[in-house]
């Protein structure tokens, strides 16, 4: 095979909420610093800055933990509005040294490298520049780590092998060498999970991956995913697969003042109504939802149910409600609180139902109208709802449900999932 060009420029922000941190607060510049989603000893780490992480903290490592494993270390709480407008403003600062091609998570971008740009002196420096643009328009306290590699998969994990504020380049001319000094884990798409398989079928290094047979790959991966790493990991391009979108839900970790039954609702409440608003602005109809709660002392409990493909606030609401109530123990006091929307359907391409399907229950004392029975006025209902908080903020209007909630449920960010603030954001 002829040797394969740069393709790809990976941007992967370093420890990114702890670094935005400490450009918001100059006190916590060279300090450890973890950014915890609730201000509780149970909470678990979102983030932990590098002087943190030098002493064992990381993502995932209870709040109680780290200031065991680091005496001194500062823990602040989120503010994942910042979070948002940093990201936007260190995308625009790449934008201007090169068109990013899509922006992956709040801290993750990539841009493809066009035929005129593929020379390693030309794309080191456009990568230089990038770090440069970040330091000038952003902040020189948020760094960031970039891999170019003739694929995306390559450039992602060439990002990450040079942190904190690395810059490193994989040829395909070293494939597969260049890799042998990553461990399995360190591989995007090898879980805890996927390693131990891969270490039942003898794969225990990454010399050993590189060196498997494609049959063998497709078959610990079940399917076509491991054809895909194989040629990946020898740096040909692929398409990235299509795909669409499964599920629209959040989750809440309740701070110990607002882990009772009464005081966990509203903010229950208020997750199903952001879930509701991004349904809508996807254009989406959901078919079934799932209700997740997490027990401060008993484990966890799940419920579901089903109604017929609707965006409706009122009727998604009704049915939550039914759930709530049938849940085991009423005066068990709760840690997390779920609620998912599944059974996805473009709006488009739904047919409505031929008969009407009621969803009141005498027995439960709720009275709320079928979805086939809503009528115009319920739609507009929610469109206006959606229009006057993006206009105007989220406290400007809402469902009186949802009323309690804002103190104790502010707007959350998962690295996959970037909030839209006119939907999810709180003020």
């Amino acid at each position: 095979m002829s040797a394969l060009p740069l393709t790809a420029l990976f941007v992967d922000c370093d420890s990114y909420f702890a670094s935005v941190e400490q450009h918001l607060d100059a006190s916590l510049r060279g300090r450890p610093v973890a950014v915890a989603p609730v201000m509780a000893e149970s909470s678990c780490c979102i983030a932990a800055s590098y002087e943190a992480k030098a002493f064992g903290v990381k993502t995932g490592t209870r709040i109680a933990d780290a200031r065991r494993l680091c005496p001194g270390i500062a823990i602040v709480p989120s503010k994942p509005e910042e979070y948002i407008r940093h990201h936007h403003r260190i995308v625009a600062a790449v934008e201007d040294c090169i068109h990013v091609e899509a922006v992956l998570s709040i801290d993750e971008l990539w841009a493809w490298l066009p035929f005129n740009l593929r020379d390693e002196d030309t794309v080191t420096h456009i990568a230089r520049h990038i770090k440069q643009s970040i330091a000038h328009k952003v902040s020189p306290f948020i760094k960031v780590s970039i891999g170019i590699a003739p694929n995306r998969w390559l450039a992602k994990t060439a990002s990450k092998m040079r942190k904190p504020d690395g810059l490193f380049v994989i040829r395909h001319a070293d494939l597969p060498d260049v890799l042998y000094e990553l461990a399995l884990a360190d591989l995007h798409g090898v879980g805890r999970r996927m390693e131990a398989r891969l270490h039942a079928m003898g794969i225990h290094t990454v010399r050993d991956l590189c060196a498997a047979k494609k049959s063998l790959l497709r078959r610990a991966w079940n399917g076509v995913t491991g054809e895909r790493l194989w040629h990946l990991l020898r740096g040909v391009e692929i398409p990235d697969a299509s795909t669409s979108k499964q599920s629209i839900g959040h989750s809440h970790v309740l701070p110990p003042e607002a882990r009772a039954p009464d005081q966990a609702w509203p903010i229950l409440c208020k997750l199903l109504h952001k879930a509701c608003e991004r349904l809508r602005s996807h254009g989406l109809l959901a078919a079934s939802l799932t209700l997740h709660l997490g027990y401060l002392r008993q484990g966890a409990w799940q419920a579901d149910t089903t109604a017929p493909e609707t965006d409706s606030t009122l009727v998604w609401m009704h049915l939550l409600s039914r759930l709530w109530k049938s849940r085991p123990d009423p005066q068990a006091r709760l840690i997390q609180v779920a609620v998912t929307l599944t059974r996805l359907v473009a709006h488009a391409n739904h047919t409505p139902a031929l008969f009407p399907c009621v969803l009141n229950d005498a027995a439960d004392g709720i009275h709320a109208p079928p979805p086939t029975l809503l009528g115009e006025k319920h739609r507009q209902l929610d469109r206006t709802l959606d229009r006057l908080r993006a206009r105007y903020g989220r406290g400007a209007i809402g469902f009186g449900s949802a009323h309690e909630a804002r103190q104790h449920a502010p707007m959350r960010i998962s690295f996959t999932h970037i909030p839209d603030p006119r939907i999810e954001g709180d003020t």
